[in-house]
């Protein structure tokens, strides 16, 4: 199979090959933890877990780094604010964060650096940027990148410099800035007093970070200097991307990462979310409403990466049918008896689905396209399913072809039934009463399965067990 991906850097789509054969590595711009992450956030990172999922499925390895921001200019106002250590006040918010994760199905990184923590790098590469005469030291004390010395700077945000209505002649300390500003962006911030007891004691001064430097130090601390995929919001190609290959490729004058990947905006309900229009969701806000984290990340992962997404609290009631349509083919043909011969229909319409899965998430990821392949099989097996054609070994089959599906899309329920022998032995007792119709020892079995967390539905193929 050959992957393909829009890359932004080039602005097309390219044949994806690894540095390393069969190894890919990845670094997805992770939270800055301030606040709750929101659900435009989480896209960011459903999108990037397919993504390594998808590499995963194809048979490649994947070392995967997510960075955790625990200090810039949010977190240190927001911890002084609530007159909290910036320490206990980011851990707060870093714990959440990963209780999030585990409720949406996202993958663990196999890294998750904080910022804090990788400090020394920082002022390596700064220290290196500053002998090559690419950064600087300002009047306030502060180290800034000289965004005229790098010759390539604006290329993955497609910038021209003489074209900026403000040129590059100025100086910006904030990490935020917009694209019509750009400005030599500050490294390292001196020290001054509403920093409170925020501070580094290194070989460049007192001061911190800027927000920058920071993903380039994680990246190259755990991924080397060079690396295969990036990924993030597309609200992150200006400044922050961008500054991010200047100060890499200057330090380390490699070429910096060879795909960008960014993922569209998210509208809520078609507007931009905001917390005055009403419209703001963070996963809490939308998991005490009652919605499904599983639905939720449908709905997240179901429209293709590149394309905007309409959050809408219908759609996550759409996300909900769809997610337990799926659920309720592989609870079906799980507890088919298959007392029949091999039907040999069932491996053609598995091997169409497969491939069709498989071209569509070659190129680019085209998850809708994926997704109406797997649906149009599930379709079509459910018709020999109706008609009690489908064996044990179709069974099996079909089973572990969606298996495999779910190691990409992680919303198959894993249900641990437990289906005892006393258990089998009730529903066997319940089916006998049934086809007695003595319907009195039958509800009384089945309220015996209740008490015991199983709920039994009646279909076509006979008794089928849930969970309750």
């Amino acid at each position: 199979m050959t992957l393909k991906f829009f890359n932004s850097l080039t602005r097309k789509q390219e044949n994806f090959k690894p540095i390393k054969k069969e190894e890919v590595s990845i670094y997805t711009c992770g939270p800055t933890v301030y606040d709750f992450a929101h659900i435009g956030n989480f896209r960011a990172y459903v999108c990037a877990d397919i993504l390594k999922r998808y590499m995963k499925y194809s048979g490649l390895k994947v070392k995967h780094v997510m960075n955790i921001t625990d200090v810039d200019d949010k977190t240190i106002k927001n911890s002084q604010a609530q007159n909290t250590p910036l320490s206990d006040y980011t851990e707060k918010y870093t714990k959440a964060f990963f209780e999030d994760l585990k409720k949406l199905n996202i993958d663990s990184a196999d890294v998750f650096p904080k910022a804090t923590e990788t400090i020394p790098e920082m002022v390596n590469i700064i220290k290196t940027l500053m002998d090559k005469g690419i950064a600087y030291k300002g009047e306030d004390g502060s180290i800034y990148f000289s965004i005229t010395k790098f010759k390539d700077y604006g290329k993955l945000a497609n910038l021209n410099l003489e074209d900026l209505q403000e040129g590059a002649s100025g100086r910006v300390k904030s990490d935020e800035y917009e694209k019509e500003s750009a400005h030599d962006f500050a490294l390292w911030k001196a020290y001054d007093e509403s920093d409170g007891d925020i501070f580094w004691e290194t070989d460049i001064g007192k001061g911190r970070p800027g927000w920058h430097i920071e993903c380039s130090a994680m990246s190259m601390k755990y991924l080397g200097e060079q690396i295969d995929i990036h990924t993030g919001g597309i609200d992150l190609v200006f400044p922050h991307h961008q500054n991010e290959i200047a100060q890499s490729e200057a330090y380390t004058e490699k070429k910096f990462v060879n795909f960008w990947i960014h993922n569209e905006y998210l509208q809520v309900e078609g507007k931009k979310m905001s917390k005055s229009l009403g419209n703001f969701y963070t996963l809490r806000d939308l998991l005490e409403k009652g919605y499904s984290a599983k639905a939720i990340r449908y709905l997240l992962l179901s429209t293709h990466y590149r394309t905007q997404l309409n959050f809408t609290l219908d759609g996550i009631d759409a996300a909900d049918a769809a997610v337990k349509k799926i659920n309720e083919f592989i609870s079906n043909i799980s507890n088919i008896k298959g007392n029949v011969d091999f039907n040999e229909k069932v491996p053609k319409i598995c091997e169409k689905a497969k491939k069709g899965f498989e071209k569509a998430m070659d190129k680019d990821l085209e998850i809708s396209q994926a997704l109406a392949a797997i649906f149009e099989m599930m379709k079509e097996i459910n018709i020999l399913a109706s008609e009690k054609k489908i064996s044990k070994d179709n069974k099996e089959d079909i089973l572990k072809l969606m298996d495999m599906f779910d190691s990409v899309l992680g919303i198959i329920e894993k249900e641990d039934l437990n289906i005892t022998d006393e258990i089998r032995t009730l529903v066997d007792e319940r089916e006998k009463a049934r086809a007695e119709k003595d319907w009195k020892k039958a509800d009384e079995i089945r309220d015996k399965l209740a008490e015991k967390g199983i709920t039994v539905v009646d279909t076509k193929e006979g008794p089928v067990c849930k969970k309750r």
